[in-house]
């Protein structure tokens, strides 16, 4: 299997799907339909939504035909487009801009290790991810507590957890291609899942960090 050939076709497919939430998500909030969404409460609904698509993605990937993994695939980014919306509400444009930009550049050189590196990340994976549930849980439970310190400090914690799984993620789909876990005709759109949600986790939390509130 040609490695650069399936990489590069990983990278098309994850850039297509944050094009596609892009193009969404401003769609959404210039036609103003985030609006009715929201005086709606559709909002926790679609975001309930999007994880049972993410659920299904994950569970149902060997089975599911490539045709029906892609659709799951752009619904998901479509969905995540109508919910991301809503950071037009609260930072200025020209600092979203700025924070994807920082985004992108972090996610490269992460992506960049994770394929050079000659460490094996897969050792980590436990820690990385047992710290990700660890913030989950803890910013739950901030929701109640309202902490903007604790909110802060796992806003970073969340972001250098991202840097060593999309750097594990690229390592992985590279390895991946060597063997027979996921089918060759598949295996592209599993990593563009995996690295559009890692890029997705990298971008808001900078935006959360760095990013220029409205007035």
């Amino acid at each position: 299997m040609d490695e650069n050939k399936v990489l590069t076709k990983t990278f098309f497919w994850m850039f297509l799907g944050l094009f596609i939430t892009g193009i969404v998500a401003v769609f959404t909030y210039n036609s103003e339909l985030y609006i009715k969404f929201i005086s709606d409460n559709t909002f926790t609904i679609l975001l309930i939504v999007e994880v049972v698509v993410v659920l299904l993605f994950s569970f149902l990937f060997k089975k599911l035909p490539p045709t029906a993994v892609a659709i799951l695939y752009f619904v998901y980014a479509i969905l995540n487009g109508v919910t991301l919306s809503t950071i037009f509400l609260v930072f200025d444009m020209s600092s979203i801009y700025l924070c994807f930009f920082i985004s992108a550049i972090i996610f490269a050189a992460m992506a960049l290790w994770g394929y050079k590196t000659n460490v094996n990340l897969s050792r980590f994976a436990p820690m990385m991810y047992g710290f990700l549930l660890a913030s989950i849980f803890l910013g739950v439970i901030n929701i109640f507590l309202q902490k903007s310190m604790l909110d802060t400090v796992l806003s970073w914690v969340v972001l250098a957890i991202f840097f060593g799984v999309t750097a594990y993620d690229i390592q992985k789909i590279k390895q991946l291609q060597y063997s027979d876990t996921i089918p060759e005709n598949k295996l592209h759109i599993y990593g563009a899942m995996e690295i559009y949600l890692d890029f997705i986790n990298i971008f808001l939390r900078v935006l959360s960090l760095f990013g220029k509130r409205k007035d």
